[in-house]
């Protein structure tokens, strides 16, 4: 069983910055990719960014240039830098790691969730 530990969150005012940080533990034999999710209330869950075993990114038409993910392998941690924010990127960001265990089994897990809110 692999975990998600996500830390980072808070309150920020429009223009401030926050790292989101996610850590990954248990049997892990490889990740296929790690991504950061999020949700608004009364909105759906979305994919903010993403980011593959290869390094290869992908992030959501409107974090472009303000949001980088990155990890650190060595840790099993992936990153979210979130820069510039605005009051619509208040939401419960989630992280999510899928990829395969130590008896090579798929998994599929997800952090408990992590508060941002943007707001002065």
């Amino acid at each position: 069983q692999v975990q998600l530990v996500e830390s980072g969150g808070g309150l920020v005012q429009p223009g401030g910055s926050l790292r989101l940080s996610c850590a990954a533990s248990g049997s892990i034999f490889s990740f296929n990719a790690m991504g950061w999710y999020r949700q608004a209330p009364g909105k759906e869950r979305e994919l903010v960014a993403i980011i593959s075993r290869g390094g290869s990114t992908n992030v959501l038409d409107s974090v472009k240039g303000r949001f980088t993910i990155s990890r650190d392998s060595a840790k099993n941690t992936v990153y979210l830098q979130m820069n510039s924010l605005k009051p619509e990127d208040t939401a419960v960001y989630y992280c999510r790691a899928y990829g395969a265990t130590m008896d090579l089994t798929d998994f599929d897990s997800w952090g408990q969730g992590t508060q941002v809110t943007v707001s002065s």
